[in-house]
């Protein structure tokens, strides 16, 4: 009887093979992750209802509020985005971009999807 050669599993949301993600860097992954969830809401939240707001309606509630926790929000991003960077290995120019994607609209949504993908790869920015 012949061994029937069996392809690596796969990751459903990747279709990649899983890498030997280190647990150190796995929890980076996991930090990261919630912070640019995080970051993201709160600059839609400052963007769509703060802004709008306080320009068109001269309510400046909203900015009080958002816009401090999305700066000290955005401090954290920096520090996880940077932390995992290191862990995995980035290019520098990697690095930038994911750590300016935490001040368009949306784009935190799209980075942390590339990364998480990339990461669990090993394929490095």
């Amino acid at each position: 009887m012949r061994a029937v050669p069996v392809d690596p599993p796969r990751s459903t949301s990747t279709g990649l093979a899983p890498a030997a993600v280190g647990p150190r860097t796995k929890s980076a992954l996991v930090r990261y992750r919630i912070i640019a969830i995080v970051v993201g809401i709160g600059l839609i939240a400052l963007v769509v209802v703060g802004l709008p707001l306080k320009y068109l309606a001269d309510n400046a509630s909203v900015v009080a509020v958002v816009g401090p926790a999305h700066g000290a929000l955005y401090v954290l991003y920096l520090l996880a985005a940077f932390d995992l960077s290191q862990r995995s290995k980035w290019s520098w120019k990697g690095t930038l971009a994911v750590l300016l994607a935490g001040t368009i609209p949306f784009l935190s949504f799209v980075a942390e999807r590339v990364v998480t993908r990339r990461v669990r790869a090993g394929i490095p920015l």
